[in-house]
């Protein structure tokens, strides 16, 4: 385990990274910072914009350089974009820079949970479920490769799942 005072968050889309990652951070009294959203901040438009004005690669090369920036501070929880752990860089920076929760979740629940999200470019068009599992297949491994814990997912909403995230962490985080 790495004995790290930051704590990344990773998993697919729809896994909770950001509600969960809110509550821990609020239980450890740490800052919460949300790739996606610091990087929408940043450029002025959404990752949907940038995917269909700039191209994924665009977007990529910018998500690599804010998780490099934010993965220097001491002390964060910090919840990372569903793909960005596809970059060996930024495995080896997650790996490297903090403890990494990942964050499992079956197809299913994330189909529930993203009903009605029309957000999240990697998972439009019509057959969400086809994509789901596409994501799955290509991802997870590379998701439990990076993980020093994973917590799964019980079809449960966060006032249930976070404490037993709580739990998890307490038991074998070790801060530094």
């Amino acid at each position: 385990m790495n004995p790290s005072p930051n704590l990344f968050l990773v998993g697919p889309t729809g896994a909770g990274k950001t509600t969960i990652g809110q509550r821990l951070a609020a239980h450890y009294g740490l800052p919460f910072i949300d790739l996606d959203v610091e990087i929408e901040k940043r450029y002025g438009c959404t990752i949907t914009h940038m995917f269909q004005t700039q191209g994924e690669a665009t977007f990529r090369a910018r998500e690599s350089a804010h998780l490099d920036e934010f993965s220097l501070h001491q002390g964060i929880v910090l919840a990372t974009g569903a793909g960005a752990v596809m970059a060996a860089a930024n495995r080896e920076t997650l790996m490297t820079r903090g403890t990494v929760l990942m964050l499992s979740v079956g197809v299913d629940e994330q189909l529930d949970r993203l009903a009605h999200d029309t957000a999240r470019p990697m998972i439009a068009g019509d057959d969400r479920r086809s994509r789901l599992e596409a994501l799955a297949g290509a991802r997870n491994h590379v998701y439990e490769e990076v993980a020093d814990l994973i917590f799964r997912g019980r079809h449960e909403d966060v006032a249930h799942a976070a404490p037993r995230a709580i739990e998890l962490l307490d038991r074998h985080w070790r801060r530094a």
